[in-house]
Protein backbone atom coordinates (compact mmCIF):
# COMPACT_ATOMS: atom_id res chain seq x y z
CA UNK A 1 0.00 0.00 0.00
CA UNK A 2 1.42 3.43 -0.91
CA UNK A 3 2.64 5.59 1.95
CA UNK A 4 0.25 8.41 1.00
CA UNK A 5 -2.76 6.07 1.38
CA UNK A 6 -1.54 4.83 4.77
CA UNK A 7 -1.10 8.41 6.02
CA UNK A 8 -4.57 9.38 4.77
CA UNK A 9 -6.12 6.39 6.50
CA UNK A 10 -4.42 7.25 9.77
CA UNK A 11 -5.57 10.88 9.65
CA UNK A 12 -9.18 10.00 8.81
CA UNK A 13 -9.42 7.09 11.19
CA UNK A 14 -12.25 4.64 10.54
CA UNK A 15 -14.13 7.08 8.30
CA UNK A 16 -11.56 7.06 5.46
CA UNK A 17 -13.83 4.84 3.35
CA UNK A 18 -16.60 7.47 3.51
CA UNK A 19 -14.31 10.33 2.47
CA UNK A 20 -15.24 10.09 -1.23
CA UNK A 21 -17.38 13.11 -2.14
CA UNK A 22 -19.39 11.37 -4.88
CA UNK A 23 -20.64 7.92 -5.78
CA UNK A 24 -19.64 5.94 -8.85
CA UNK A 25 -23.32 5.48 -9.73
CA UNK A 26 -23.94 9.24 -9.67
CA UNK A 27 -20.88 9.87 -11.84
CA UNK A 28 -22.00 7.23 -14.35
CA UNK A 29 -25.47 8.79 -14.51
CA UNK A 30 -24.10 12.32 -15.05
CA UNK A 31 -21.78 11.10 -17.82
CA UNK A 32 -24.72 9.30 -19.41
CA UNK A 33 -26.77 12.52 -19.26
CA UNK A 34 -23.89 14.30 -21.03
CA UNK A 35 -23.93 11.89 -23.97
CA UNK A 36 -24.93 14.69 -26.39
CA UNK A 37 -21.68 16.54 -25.59
CA UNK A 38 -18.64 15.45 -27.58
CA UNK A 39 -15.58 13.74 -26.07
CA UNK A 40 -16.58 13.89 -22.39
CA UNK A 41 -14.19 12.31 -19.92
CA UNK A 42 -13.79 12.43 -16.15
CA UNK A 43 -10.83 12.43 -13.78
CA UNK A 44 -10.70 12.11 -10.02
CA UNK A 45 -9.36 15.18 -8.27
CA UNK A 46 -9.27 16.42 -4.68
CA UNK A 47 -11.99 14.06 -3.48
CA UNK A 48 -14.32 14.94 -6.36
CA UNK A 49 -14.36 14.56 -10.11
CA UNK A 50 -13.35 16.90 -12.92
CA UNK A 51 -15.30 16.63 -16.18
CA UNK A 52 -13.61 17.50 -19.46
CA UNK A 53 -14.64 17.91 -23.07
CA UNK A 54 -11.47 17.23 -25.04
CA UNK A 55 -8.92 19.16 -22.99
CA UNK A 56 -11.33 21.75 -21.53
CA UNK A 57 -12.17 21.40 -17.85
CA UNK A 58 -15.78 22.62 -17.82
CA UNK A 59 -17.48 20.89 -14.88
CA UNK A 60 -16.89 19.23 -11.55
CA UNK A 61 -18.75 16.99 -9.16
CA UNK A 62 -18.44 17.43 -5.42
CA UNK A 63 -20.71 15.90 -2.79
CA UNK A 64 -23.09 14.59 -5.47
CA UNK A 65 -23.57 18.10 -6.91
CA UNK A 66 -22.67 19.07 -10.48
CA UNK A 67 -21.07 22.47 -11.09
CA UNK A 68 -20.42 24.13 -14.47
CA UNK A 69 -17.80 26.74 -15.37
CA UNK A 70 -19.21 30.28 -15.55
CA UNK A 71 -18.22 33.80 -16.48
CA UNK A 72 -20.17 36.99 -17.17
CA UNK A 73 -21.74 35.46 -20.29
CA UNK A 74 -23.66 32.68 -18.50
CA UNK A 75 -23.59 33.47 -14.75
CA UNK A 76 -27.01 35.19 -14.84
CA UNK A 77 -28.72 31.96 -15.97
CA UNK A 78 -27.42 30.20 -12.85
CA UNK A 79 -28.14 33.06 -10.45
CA UNK A 80 -31.68 33.57 -11.79
CA UNK A 81 -32.40 29.93 -10.86
CA UNK A 82 -31.02 30.46 -7.33
CA UNK A 83 -27.93 28.31 -7.88
CA UNK A 84 -24.90 28.75 -5.62
CA UNK A 85 -21.22 29.00 -6.52
CA UNK A 86 -18.84 26.16 -5.74
CA UNK A 87 -17.05 26.86 -2.46
CA UNK A 88 -14.24 24.34 -1.94
CA UNK A 89 -13.36 25.38 1.61
CA UNK A 90 -16.05 25.11 4.27
CA UNK A 91 -14.05 27.27 6.67
CA UNK A 92 -13.63 30.05 4.05
CA UNK A 93 -17.13 30.71 2.64
CA UNK A 94 -16.01 33.97 1.02
CA UNK A 95 -13.72 32.01 -1.32
CA UNK A 96 -15.42 30.65 -4.43
CA UNK A 97 -14.31 29.51 -7.84
CA UNK A 98 -15.78 30.14 -11.29
CA UNK A 99 -18.23 27.22 -11.06
CA UNK A 100 -21.94 27.25 -10.24
CA UNK A 101 -24.32 24.47 -9.24
CA UNK A 102 -26.37 23.10 -12.15
CA UNK A 103 -30.17 22.98 -11.55
CA UNK A 104 -31.54 19.45 -11.06
CA UNK A 105 -34.16 19.84 -13.81
CA UNK A 106 -31.41 20.80 -16.26
CA UNK A 107 -29.40 17.68 -15.38
CA UNK A 108 -32.45 15.50 -15.94
CA UNK A 109 -33.11 16.92 -19.45
CA UNK A 110 -30.28 15.75 -21.75
CA UNK A 111 -30.97 18.33 -24.45
CA UNK A 112 -31.00 21.26 -22.05
CA UNK A 113 -27.99 19.89 -20.17
CA UNK A 114 -26.06 19.67 -23.44
CA UNK A 115 -26.85 23.34 -24.19
CA UNK A 116 -25.71 24.45 -20.73
CA UNK A 117 -22.61 22.25 -21.03
CA UNK A 118 -21.68 23.79 -24.40
CA UNK A 119 -21.84 27.25 -22.80
CA UNK A 120 -19.60 26.04 -19.95
CA UNK A 121 -17.16 24.50 -22.46
CA UNK A 122 -17.00 27.82 -24.32
CA UNK A 123 -16.28 29.60 -21.02
CA UNK A 124 -13.51 27.10 -20.26
CA UNK A 125 -12.04 27.71 -23.71
CA UNK A 126 -12.04 31.48 -23.18
CA UNK A 127 -10.41 31.18 -19.75
CA UNK A 128 -7.62 29.01 -21.18
CA UNK A 129 -7.07 31.49 -24.02
CA UNK A 130 -6.78 34.40 -21.58
CA UNK A 131 -4.24 32.69 -19.34
CA UNK A 132 -0.61 33.18 -20.42
CA UNK A 133 1.25 29.95 -20.95
CA UNK A 134 3.76 29.22 -18.25
CA UNK A 135 7.20 28.08 -19.25
CA UNK A 136 8.37 24.87 -17.75
CA UNK A 137 10.50 25.56 -14.73
CA UNK A 138 9.52 29.22 -14.71
CA UNK A 139 11.34 32.14 -16.25
CA UNK A 140 15.09 31.90 -16.53
CA UNK A 141 16.88 34.44 -14.40
CA UNK A 142 20.27 35.30 -15.81
CA UNK A 143 22.89 37.23 -13.95
CA UNK A 144 24.17 40.30 -15.74
CA UNK A 145 27.66 39.87 -17.09
CA UNK A 146 30.27 41.82 -15.25
CA UNK A 147 33.53 42.65 -16.91
CA UNK A 148 36.42 40.98 -15.09
CA UNK A 149 39.51 42.90 -14.30
CA UNK A 150 42.75 41.29 -15.39
CA UNK A 151 45.35 40.46 -12.82
CA UNK A 152 48.72 41.90 -13.41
Amino acid sequence: MPLRMRISRRRCGASWRNAVAFSADFLAWVLEQLEYVQRVTSRRMFGGVGIYSSDRFFALIDEETVYFKVDDSNRAAFESRGMRPFRPFKDRPEYSMGYYEVPADVIEDRDELAAWARDAIAVAGRSVARRPRARRGGPVQRKPKVARQRRQ
